[in-house]
């Protein structure tokens, strides 16, 4: 369905940019595909048309209908940086408060692909221990060369603390700078409005809204 639904997508009426994308293994940090969990991204006028069309239409219901579980963020745009397929796909401006997050993504260059995947698992490793952190995954449109990350955060100072400290992520920074790995890279926060489903039987989201 993920490499056929893609004239489906196209006619679904307001839709703007959209992104059909596998995942890795273990929480998709890794080049082995996991075959079982897919991730579809989509941008829309206003949050009512997005409630709508995911209700009802026929695409959106045929996932749920073949899937064991699934989980839908709502998110508006706080800020965004680069491109992505050429394009700025989403307009910031978003000044609320609440949980933050964050998705990153790179057009990886084929001479700079190993490289950069031998230090994604230190990566990983330290974001799996950061008791901040209330998701993560990493996704991507093409294995190995075009790679996506997606975590929620608190709020912004626990996404600043762990993306400016002094550790893996910020030494594989400063090597894609330094390196020219990525030929085209995108950095984006959003607020995090609501979410419906579920991830592993319940929503990552479900200690915020208590504390709520």
């Amino acid at each position: 369905m993920m490499g056929l639904a893609r004239g489906r997508m196209r006619r679904i009426p307001g839709i703007g940019f959209w992104k059909l994308c596998g995942s890795g293994t273990g929480e998709g940090f890794t080049p082995v595909p996991n075959t079982a969990v897919y991730a579809i991204l989509a941008a829309w006028p206003d949050a009512a048309t997005a409630h709508d069309r995911l209700a009802h239409a026929r695409i959106f219901q045929r996932y749920r209908e073949r899937s064991r579980e699934h989980w839908t963020v709502f998110l508006s745009p706080v800020s965004v940086r680069g491109a992505w397929s050429g394009v700025t796909p989403f307009q910031s401006g978003d000044t609320s408060a609440g949980p933050i997050a964050a998705l990153t993504r790179a057009t990886i260059r084929p001479a700079a692909a190993l490289r950069f995947w031998r230090r994604v698992p230190d990566i990983s490793a330290v974001i799996g221990e950061d008791a901040n952190v209330m998701f993560k995954i990493g996704i991507g449109e093409v294995p190995l060369l075009h790679q996506i990350t997606f975590s929620i955060w608190p709020d912004a100072d626990a996404l600043d603390a762990f993306a400016h400290a002094d550790g893996p992520h910020a030494r594989a920074v400063r090597a894609v700078r330094a390196g020219d790995w990525f030929r085209e890279e995108l950095f984006a926060r959003f607020r995090v409005l609501d979410d419906i489903g579920s991830w592993h039987g319940t929503s990552p989201l479900s200690n915020q809204k208590a504390a709520a």
